[in-house]
């Protein structure tokens, strides 16, 4: 898809008023692995962001240390407060902490099917267009760096792969997408493969 950034806007946005049930693509297999156990609800914001070039999707790079998910490539996001009125709340409140973007630059355009993690959460997607993107401010305890790719790059099916692996016994299959030196795989690239389903449908 090759769009100038009004074109792409308006494509999105079309898409995203249009009330459309897709099937999802990728679901997760977190239940697989914690069956007696109550998924805890998280959200990540899916950042949509116009370039005069096109739009480009903003990823995270999360640091080596963490305990879930380290150094690997993720949306900012995390699991729900109490006080987060709603999915997209807890996306903007995550990303604002995670990455110094202000909800303030952040048009929700809505959400894609809810994915489940073997770390046990429950996400929420949520897409939000962000069309003026600031200086942003890395948490550099969670986040070692932030970047973006072409958002024609996802939906190119020649991009996609769906590989397997052995986790504990089991048999995993999992969706990655390389670009360029990074490998983005697991939770991000089904939730990816999930807004392509959804735009291309």
């Amino acid at each position: 898809m090759d769009m100038d950034a009004p074109a792409a806007e308006a494509w999105l946005r079309r898409r995203f008023a249009d009330a459309r049930a897709v099937v999802p693509v990728a679901t997760g297999d977190g239940h697989l692995w914690r069956p007696n156990e109550k998924l805890r609800p998280a959200a990540v914001l899916v950042p949509m962001v116009r370039r005069e070039a096109g739009m480009t999707i903003l990823l995270t790079q999360r640091t080596d240390h963490l305990y879930d998910h380290a150094g690997q490539i993720s949306f900012p996001g995390g699991r729900s407060e109490d006080h987060d009125e709603s999915a997209a709340a807890t996306a903007l409140r995550e990303a604002y902490e995670e990455i110094g973007l202000p909800h303030s630059h952040v048009e929700v355009l809505g959400a894609l099917p809810i994915y489940t993690t073997v770390t046990g959460y429950r996400v929420t997607p949520v897409v939000g267009l962000v069309n003026s993107l600031p200086a942003l401010s890395l948490d550099e305890f969670e986040v070692a760096e932030a970047f973006e790719v072409p958002l024609a790059f996802f939906l190119d099916p020649g991009n996609h792969q769906r590989n397997t692996l052995q986790y504990q016994g089991r048999t995993r299959h999992y969706y990655a997408m390389p670009f360029e030196q990074r490998y983005i795989w697991g939770a991000t690239a089904g939730m990816l493969m999930n807004l392509y389903a959804f735009l291309t449908a």
